[in-house]
C-alpha cells in the first residue's frame, strides 16, 4: 500500500504511548489498520523528561502497529499537552490597500501571520492561532470574511501558547525514532475531533479528557473554539493517593483503581473488603472499597473543581456563553465508575462519556473505541485531514502545470511574441503548515 493512502496519529501520553495507522474509507469513516501502545516511561505530566526512554517507548509503539498492519510508518501527527500549555485572547487588524477588491484567503493569511509576531515570554512560542470571529469595517459577527467587500479587517484570536524546549523535545523524540514529524496539534483540539459532533460544538461543550498526566479542557461555543487549559493533574495522582493511603505498590493500586475504584463513597457498604497479596511472604492486606473510594473522591473532586474554574473564567455563567450541551468527559480516566454522577452534582451540568466510535468504520476493534483512544483516533484524523490537503495541492499544481503547457501549446502554434501570460501556479500554505515548516527547521538546526 501506498504511503498517501494511509496516516499515522501518535500519542505521546505520560501513562502509554499510542501509534494508530488509519485510512478514510469511501463512506468518509475512518477504518483503523493497525494500533501500538507502549508503556511511556520518560513522560511526566504530559511533558519529556527523559528523552532515551521516550524514544525506546515510541519505537516500541511504532514497531507494533507496524507488526499488526504490515506497513511501515513514516510521516506521524503528534499531539502535545503539559502543564506548560497556556491560552490567551488577543486583537489585532490590518487595512488593506483596495476595498474595492473582496477579501481573499491572502489577507486571512496576513492577520493571522501578524499574530504569529507577538512577542511571547522568554522561552514560550505560539503553536495555535485559532481566529474566533471577525470585524469587516466595524460589522462584527462575521463568521466567514473571504468573498466580502472592506478596507479594515479585525479580528479576535484564541492564542494557545507552549515552551519551546519542550516542543523541541517532542519533535527530537519522533526525529530519533526514526520518523517524520508531520504536524503537531493540541491535545485537546485532537481528543475534540473524535468525540464531539458539530451539533454540541455549536450549542456549547466542555470536553474534559482526563488522562494519565493532565487533565485537558477544550471549551466550544457557536462551531468555534474558545477557551484551552490544561490542568496539571490526572489518573496518576489517583493511582499516587491509593499506593499512599492504602500502603501498598503502585501495580496494586492501579488495579485496585481501575477494578474496584468508585468516585461515590456512598455506593460501597461498610463491609466490603478486597484483599491483597502481601509482598515476599508478608501477610496479605485487607482494604476497605468504601476508604479506597473516600480516597479516591477527594482526588477526583479537586481535579473537577480547578477545571469548574476554568469554565468558568471562560465565562459559562453569562446567558450568551452558556453551554447548552454541558460537559462530555473523555480520556482513559473517565472510565472511574460514578465519575458522571459526581460531575454532573458539582458542576450542576448534563454530562456524558465521549466514545471515539463516531468517526470509525462499522468493523473496527471494539477496543479503539474507547475513551482512551480519543486522543489517538483524533490525532489520526488531522493526520488523514492534512493528507487530504496535500493531495488537493497536488492535484491543484498538476492541473495549472496541465494548463500551462496546454497554453504554451497554443502559444508556439501561433507564434506570438512575449505574451503576458498570467502565473497560475499559486500554492498556498496554511499558517499552521508555514509554522511546522519553521519548527522542523529550528529542531534541523538545533542538532
Amino acid at each position: 500500500m501506498e504511503q498517501t493512502k494511509y496516516s499515522v496519529g501518535l500519542d505521546i501520553g505520560t501513562t502509554k504511548i499510542v501509534a494508530i495507522i488509519g485510512k478514510q474509507n469511501e463512506y468518509g469513516k475512518i477504518e483503523i489498520l493497525g494500533i501500538g501502545k507502549s508503556k511511556s516511561l520518560g513522560v511526566h505530566r504530559g511533558v519529556v523528561n527523559n528523552i532515551t526512554q521516550t524514544i525506546k517507548s515510541i519505537q516500541q509503539a511504532v514497531e507494533e502497529a507496524e507488526a499488526n498492519s504490515g506497513l511501515k510508518i513514516g510521516s506521524v501527527v503528534v499531539g502535545i499537552a503539559g502543564q506548560h500549555i497556556r491560552s490567551l485572547q488577543h486583537s489585532d487588524y490590518i487595512t488593506r490597500k483596495d476595498s474595492e477588491e473582496v477579501i481573499g484567503e491572502e489577507d486571512v493569511d496576513l492577520l493571522c501571520n501578524q499574530v504569529h509576531k507577538l512577542i511571547m515570554l522568554p522561552g514560550e512560542e505560539i503553536i495555535h492561532v485559532l481566529p474566533q470571529e471577525y470585524k469587516v469595517d466595524g460589522q462584527a459577527e462575521i463568521r466567514e470574511p473571504v468573498g466580502m467587500y472592506g478596507g479594515r479587517l479585525e479580528a479576535n484570536f484564541h492564542v494557545v501558547v507552549g515552551q519551546v524546549v519542550s516542543i523541541k523535545n517532542v519533535g527530537r523524540c519522533i526525529k530519533s525514532a526514526g520518523l517524520d514529524l508531520g504536524n503537531i496539534t493540541l491535545e485537546p483540539l485532537a481528543s475534540s475531533d473524535a468525540v464531539l459532533s458539530q451539533e454540541e460544538k455549536e450549542a456549547g461543550v466542555a470536553l474534559i479528557d482526563i488522562g494519565g498526566g493532565t487533565t485537558d479542557l477544550a471549551i466550544f461555543k457557536d462551531g468555534i473554539i474558545r477557551h484551552t487549559a490544561v490542568i496539571p493533574f490526572g489518573g496518576g495522582v489517583i493511582t499516587e493517593d491509593i499506593k499512599e493511603g492504602c500502603s501498598i505498590i503502585e501495580k496494586q493500586a492501579e488495579l485496585l483503581k481501575t477494578r474496584f475504584g468508585s468516585a461515590w463513597p456512598g455506593e460501597n457498604r461498610d463491609n466490603e473488603i478486597v484483599s491483597i497479596p502481601g509482598l515476599r511472604g508478608r501477610e496479605p492486606k485487607e482494604i476497605s472499597l468504601k476508604n479506597l473510594s473516600k480516597i479516591i473522591h477527594a482526588r477526583v473532586v479537586e481535579i473537577i473543581e480547578q477545571v469548574y474554574v476554568e469554565i468558568k473564567n471562560y465565562g459559562h455563567e453569562e446567558q450568551k456563553k452558556k453551554l447548552i450541551a454541558g460537559i462530555v468527559l473523555t480520556g482513559g480516566g473517565s472510565q472511574l465508575k460514578h465519575l458522571k454522577q459526581l460531575v454532573e452534582y458539582i458542576t450542576g451540568m448534563d454530562t456524558r462519556i465521549g466514545y471515539p466510535n463516531e468517526h470509525l468504520a462499522g468493523d473496527s476493534d471494539e477496543e479503539v473505541a474507547s475513551p482512551l483512544y480519543a486522543t489517538a483516533v483524533g490525532l489520526l484524523m488531522n493526520a488523514i485531514k492534512n493528507q487530504e490537503k496535500l493531495k488537493l495541492t497536488q492535484e491543484d499544481i498538476l492541473q495549472e502545470q496541465q494548463i500551462e503547457e496546454e497554453e504554451e501549446l497554443v502559444y508556439a502554434e501561433r507564434d506570438t511574441e512575449a505574451v503576458a501570460r498570467p502565473n497560475l501556479h499559486k500554492e498556498r500554505k496554511s499558517v499552521f503548515d508555514k509554522w511546522s515548516e519553521k519548527l522542523k527547521e529550528f529542531l534541523d538546526n538545533a542538532e
